[in-house]
């Protein structure tokens, strides 16, 4: 249930970026933290087995999506969106981080590889823009993506 308002509020802003780029962007946060997890699941533990379960990786990824990809289209909107999301959530961030010595049962590993997934979606789904953009510096003309 903790997760709850911020998968209204993420997915939400997500949504802004574009339903077709929130659809991709969750598949591959999806897939490739979920995959991440299970890779490194239990890696680093000296309290056992962990539980990865719940829509953190999830939510991980959504929230480094929108941390970065204003950076990566350069574009006001996207960069205001994750500042705001950084100063709403961030301290979050510092909350999912593993403490040495402390056994939280809480899936560190989950949240980090969610937050890698949402780097990589965003940097992959900027690519219309990062495009345009180095199209702009040779000279070439390219159209303007829509978003």
């Amino acid at each position: 249930m903790a997760n709850t308002v911020p998968l209204l509020v993420l997915g939400f802003l997500m949504t802004l970026a574009g339903l077709a780029r929130f659809v991709w962007a969750t598949v591959i946060i999806w897939i490739v933290g979920g995959f991440g997890t299970w890779l490194i699941g239990n890696v680093g533990s000296s309290c056992g087995p962990t539980d990865h379960i719940g829509a953190s990786g999830l939510i991980f990824g959504w929230l480094a999506f929108l941390l970065v990809f204003g950076i990566f289209v350069r574009r006001v909107r996207d960069i205001i969106i994750g500042l705001a999301v950084m100063f709403a959530y961030g301290g979050v961030l510092l909350g999912a981080m593993p403490v040495l010595g402390l056994c939280g049962g809480v899936s560190w590993q989950g949240h980090l590889c969610g937050a890698i997934a949402g780097v990589l979606a965003a940097y992959l789904l900027s690519e219309p823009e990062r495009k345009g953009r180095s199209g702009r510096k040779t000279g070439a003309v390219a159209p303007r993506p829509k978003t």
